[in-house]
């Protein structure tokens, strides 16, 4: 008699190279780069400037970012996602069989989707890292998983995680994650500056929701504190307009005006290269060599366990029917 089927669930975040040095950076932002939705130039003009500049120059700059931030463990994105599905697998028993894969690098989601059907899982829930749903990140995801299928001859049912930009197990988990951080401070910010990965402006015209569900996120954690939340966009790239106020002319002028500051990422959710080394250290400097005294950066939900409680809550709730 063959085992029962069981259900799955794939944490999905972004990616990281391998190692923090410039060949491993370089196969990654090969990948990375060449995704349509992330960077929406036709091809035959975008590929010989990533292949004859971009990929020629800026993986050692990575490279030396990363290696900033690199631990014992590995890339901090990937560990903490690990750590993640490790808890959220201890949160669920033997009831599902928790996984993690990486848009861009390893673990792929097509090997992962693999492991998962071996394991008996008939039925898995797809769920995205991303808060505020855009196309250069959501959908690809989706895009991912749809090219593996087409390679099944079986494939397993799906569904997947919607964003939850506005949730309130995720505005109440950032609630009380931020009031932890603030309470351990030894100054009160005048500045809450929440940073988002920033986007071409031409998305926004093109009908992406990513701006105004950023938007929408800082005003109900807003709400939920009781006092302003500022909204910035961080990691520019290019000649293209970008989605502002960009994070880090804002921080010049908060430090030029004698003003402190407390930054966090709502829309990352695991610490990275860009919360760890360009908000924590690059961001700093900057805030610092325009005159700032008073900053900190307030880590993201991670493993913490209001982060937890809400990936646990969110699951579960994706999972009706099939528990």
């Amino acid at each position: 008699m063959s085992a029962p089927p069981q259900i799955g669930v794939l944490l999905v975040n972004l990616g990281t190279p391998d190692a923090p040095d410039a060949p491993s950076v370089r196969r990654y932002l090969a990948e990375f780069l060449s995704d349509r939705r992330v960077v929406e130039i036709p091809q035959i003009l975008w590929q010989p400037i990533l292949r004859g500049i971009i990929l020629t120059t800026r993986p050692k700059k990575s490279a030396h970012a990363y290696a900033q931030v690199w631990t014992d463990a590995g890339s901090p994105l990937a560990a903490i996602t690990r750590r993640q599905s490790e808890a959220l697998q201890t949160a669920f028993g033997e009831t599902v069989r928790v996984a993690y894969a990486m848009r861009y690098g390893e673990p792929a989601i097509g090997g992962a989707i693999d492991a998962l059907k071996a394991a008996g899982c008939d039925r898995i829930l797809i769920a995205p890292l991303y808060p505020q749903y855009c196309a250069a990140t959501t959908a690809t995801v989706v895009d991912a998983v749809g090219n593996h299928l087409q390679a099944l001859r079986w494939q397993p049912t799906l569904r997947f995680l919607p964003p939850y930009h506005d949730d309130v197990a995720y505005l109440g988990a950032l609630k009380t994650s931020i009031e932890t951080g603030l309470a351990a401070l030894d100054f009160t910010p005048d500045v809450l500056l929440a940073s988002f990965h920033g986007m071409p402006e031409r998305t926004r015209a093109l009908g992406d929701p990513y701006h105004d569900q950023c938007q929408a996120t800082a005003r109900r954690l807003s709400d939920a504190l009781g006092r302003p939340v500022e909204v910035g966009f961080q990691s520019r790239f290019g000649r293209a307009k970008w989605l502002e106020p960009a994070t880090d002319v804002r921080l010049e002028q908060l430090g030029r005006d004698g003003r402190s500051v407390a930054i966090l990422a709502p829309g990352f959710a695991a610490d990275c290269l860009e919360t760890l080394e360009e908000l924590a250290i690059r961001g700093k400097r900057q805030f610092e060599d325009a005159g700032g005294r008073h900053f900190a950066y307030l880590p993201c939900l991670n493993t913490d366990a209001p982060g937890m409680a809400m990936l646990e809550t969110l699951a579960r709730r994706e999972l009706a029917g099939w528990l």
